[in-house]
């Protein structure tokens, strides 16, 4: 039917406690929230929007400029019948090889998705880590990839114990080499984790790991706090750098 709505959709993971502050931003963007699962440390939420219809002048208008075309196309193909009933010559000096006007251009076909985020397959995410850790770009970023994987190397900036636990901890990390001197970049945090939740690798695995310690971050994109200014991240893998 003419006047039925066709939206878009779209899944965002959120880290438990903070679904409402995306769900705000969504709706401020005109999505609406259509169901809500909630898992043992992740929300997961699912929007709609109704998808942009085309202005029915830019459509009417090339249709008019192609039914024009084929009448002048009729007309001087009658008339080229015409005249060679009557014994004319065909006057068109276009070699027999040339590709005809009309023919479309080629274009080249779109990238594939990226698998792992790199700050060199994505722009976007080279961006973010030189941005300042409160800016808007972290929300946006925690927005329209969480859940995706992300690598970069960084730094351990802050690490202590989760709570009361004592082999449980809460890192600070930070893109680059500066640990606790980083100034620039977000603020992201693995939140009570383990030794073993890091999965350190590499043959050079540490004996211990603290501020300043320097590696090779593979994460999974998880909810950013603004009121905090803190990007949390699930690791993925954890290479040990020199």
């Amino acid at each position: 039917m003419a006047d039925e709505i066709r939206y878009e959709h779209k899944t965002v993971q959120t880290v438990r406690g903070t679904a409402s502050l995306v769900i705000s931003r969504m709706q401020k963007d005109g999505w609406e929230l259509v169901e809500r699962s909630e898992g043992a440390l992740r929300s997961t939420l699912t929007f709609r929007r109704p998808k942009k219809q085309p202005p029915w002048l830019l459509i009417g208008a090339p249709a008019a400029v192609l039914a024009i075309l084929a009448v002048v196309i009729g007309v001087g193909s009658a008339l080229s019948g015409e005249d060679q009933g009557k014994g004319g010559t065909d006057k068109s000096t276009a070699p027999a090889g040339d590709v005809p006007l009309s023919t479309p251009a080629r274009t080249s076909p779109k990238p594939t998705s990226v698998g792992v985020i790199t700050p060199k397959n994505d722009p976007e995410f080279a961006a973010l880590l030189k941005a300042d850790r409160c800016d808007d770009a972290n929300a946006n970023y925690a927005t329209g990839h969480g859940g995706r994987t992300i690598a970069f190397d960084g730094s351990i900036v802050h690490m202590a114990p989760h709570g009361k636990y004592k082999t449980r901890y809460d890192l600070l990390l930070a893109p680059g080499d500066e640990g606790p001197k980083t100034t620039a970049g977000p603020s992201f945090k693995f939140e009570d984790v383990n030794m073993a939740d890091l999965k350190l690798a590499d043959d050079r695995v540490p004996a211990t790991v603290g501020a300043g310690d320097k590696f090779h971050f593979v994460a999974e994109v998880g909810e950013f706090n603004a009121t905090q200014c803190l990007f949390f991240l699930d690791p993925v893998s954890t290479s040990p750098r020199q």
